[in-house]
């Protein structure tokens, strides 16, 4: 029986690696040897637990105020000594954090396939999103499989000369998460949060936290939710505040004392799912909710420049906004105001995945090592 080892270390990783290893562990074609280095701790966990997955291996390699360095070098090492006794017939590791590539640099120095989940996303700039683009740009090098998650991914890597025998479109594994945990209505371990869901205010949902909006960006981001809470008594605004202390050294100041904007933790995956679902608008610069939040037809503001994820766009559930203050506040001025435009965005279209993704991952992988045939690709929704 061939084995397969996935290995990640953040939340978004575990999200959607999450589909996969369960299909692997039910599927009687392979052993699945679940390995996480801990790049994030507390919430890479959270995501494991909800979806009851338990490592068989665990790098724990998170350390106070680690660089990109550091986790580069400590998944590598740890990796070594791991492959020294446990040596899979394939590795699969997801996007483009430093986990993932440390660890397809890990397995291809020891000769071991690597399958590359969520692969050929590009911004076409190599500094934004930062590390990220370069990330999977290097794992692409890597790769035995690419398993791309659009027919625009796809033909990011025909453009870069990948064969096509090595390209399988599987959708994208967020939306088999989703679709799983949003129907669960998990509860808010903050009671403000259980209040607000009960009430039927319109609520803002934000998050932000990319490294190439750190610094006077962010504190624009900032400004603007305290202007768009001024504006706007009857909306609430929900940030849950990422725990990087630089993210809320530059927003917190801001929004503090604000009586309409509630200042969360960090939300578990399935709270996030629930939160998400009961937003109006969601105004973000992750690559996770340009992706989860059209499925429920949610309009998405994107603080970025430009996106790996352009689908969205395409489809008009998604407009890039940048980080410009008085753009932001427009924009969701906007939404709120104009019927016309929020029904628009708000249109519901899923361009990035249809809940079977995990599926044709392995039996892609089947017919890797040997032991089944591909299915149908994802068309695009």
């Amino acid at each position: 029986m061939p084995s397969i080892m996935p290995i990640y270390g953040t939340r978004p990783e575990a999200i959607k690696m999450a589909p996969i290893v369960l299909a692997l562990q039910g599927s009687p074609l392979f052993d699945c040897i679940v390995t996480v280095t801990g790049q994030h701790r507390a919430m890479l966990d959270q995501v494991n637990d909800l979806f009851n997955i338990t490592p068989d291996h665990d790098l724990d390699i998170l350390q106070p105020g680690q660089s990109l360095s550091a986790i580069m070098t400590r998944t590598i090492d740890g990796l070594e000594k791991l492959f020294a006794h446990t040596r899979p017939d394939a590795v699969v590791v997801q996007g483009d954090t430093t986990t993932s590539t440390a660890a397809a640099i890990a397995a291809f120095y020891h000769g071991i396939p690597v399958v590359h989940v969520e692969a050929g996303l590009r911004s076409g700039d190599m500094l934004s999103p930062f590390p990220e683009e370069a990330n999977r740009k290097i794992t692409s090098q890597i790769a035995s499989l690419h398993l791309a998650p659009t027919r625009t991914s796809k033909a990011n890597l025909l453009a870069e000369n990948v064969p096509a025998a090595d390209i399988v479109v599987t959708g994208n594994t967020v939306i088999d998460a989703l679709l799983t945990t949003v129907t669960k209505e998990v509860p808010f371990g903050d009671p403000r949060l259980e209040a607000l869901a009960a009430d039927g205010r319109k609520i803002l949902l934000v998050t932000t936290h990319r490294r190439e909006n750190q610094g006077e960006a962010m504190r624009g981001v900032g400004r603007a939710l305290a202007r768009i809470a001024d504006a706007e008594p009857d909306l609430v605004i929900v940030l849950p505040i990422h725990m990087n202390p630089v993210v809320r050294d530059a927003v917190l100041p801001f929004v503090k004392g604000k009586a309409n904007v509630l200042v969360s933790e960090p939300l578990a995956y399935g709270e996030f799912t629930r939160m998400l679902s009961l937003a109006h608008i969601v105004l973000t610069d992750s690559g996770g909710v340009q992706e989860e939040a059209p499925s429920l037809g949610k309009p998405v503001l994107v603080m970025r420049e430009n996106t790996e994820r352009p689908e969205a766009v395409k489809a008009g559930t998604v407009t890039l906004i940048g980080t410009n203050e008085d753009k932001i506040v427009a924009e969701v001025d906007r939404l709120l105001h104009d019927r016309a435009h929020f029904d628009s965005m708000a249109t519901a279209v899923n361009p990035y995945g249809d809940g079977k993704a995990a599926g044709r991952t392995v039996a892609a992988l089947a017919q890797l090592l040997g032991v089944g045939s591909r299915i149908g690709e994802f068309d695009g929704g």
